[in-house]
């Protein structure tokens, strides 16, 4: 039997302890930088897929082109849920399809507001604003006639209301926001998260609502579509 003095052995047991701290903190550190490296090369690899995937799609002139359309004379927009899709129409010919998203929640039907749900029906676009963080806004008509129909009918609104939307869809000019329906819901831009967000090979749903297509995509359309162009979302 060895007696160690009190000092050694504190000491050893500090110096111990000290190396195994070193070695832990080395061992977690360079776990975290292994992990870090293969997340970044993993998302580096994802946008690279994705701008391969968007250098493939042609140009809405050439489309046209291919068409043998020289100007759309009478655009109008079918927005589709399921495809995650917006399709540019002349009369019945489809002239080109765009990538969207859509609110966060996509499967359920708008019908409150706040409720980050897409609405499902026809509209125009009532207004476009083109000084907006999203690029450019395609504002909607919603609610609808039929929206604001409905709420009436589960008396979520007032009569007034309902003629206010009315009265203001009839005149083609934008419903006001209503503290129940909500409004503001239209076609924009992605903005500040442009590249990223337009160059994921799948579909991020992120918006209040409204349809997201990429700035260049929002600014194709642009130059085609005018206030009062019909839009169909189902």
């Amino acid at each position: 039997h060895i007696n160690m003095p009190d000092s050694l052995l504190k000491n050893t047991l500090k110096k111990f302890n000290s190396l195994l701290h070193q070695y832990t903190d080395r061992h977690t550190v360079r776990n975290i930088l292994y992990m870090s490296a293969a997340i970044i090369l993993f998302m580096f690899g994802v946008i690279i897929y994705g701008v391969i995937l968007n250098t493939r799609e042609i140009s809405l002139s050439e489309a046209m082109q291919e068409k043998g359309l020289s100007e759309l004379k009478n655009p109008r927009i079918r927005i589709n849920r399921a495809e995650y899709i917006l399709e540019l129409y002349e009369d019945s010919t489809l002239v080109k399809s765009y990538r969207v998203s859509f609110g966060r929640n996509v499967h359920k039907l708008k019908t409150k507001a706040g409720d980050e749900a897409t609405p499902v029906g026809e509209y125009t676009i009532c207004s476009i604003d083109t000084v907006t963080e999203f690029s450019k806004f395609f504002r909607l008509s919603y609610p609808s006639i039929s929206d604001a129909s409905d709420a009436l009918r589960k008396e979520w609104i007032t009569q007034k209301e309902f003629d206010e939307v009315k009265t203001c869809v009839q005149n083609g000019e934008c419903p006001p926001y209503n503290k129940i329906l909500g409004g503001n819901i239209g076609i924009h831009g992605i903005g500040r998260m442009n590249f990223i967000i337009k160059n994921l090979p799948f579909v991020y749903n992120w918006t209040n609502g409204s349809i997201a297509m990429s700035d260049e995509d929002i600014d194709e359309l642009y130059t085609v579509i005018k206030v009062g162009c019909k839009v169909v979302i189902n």
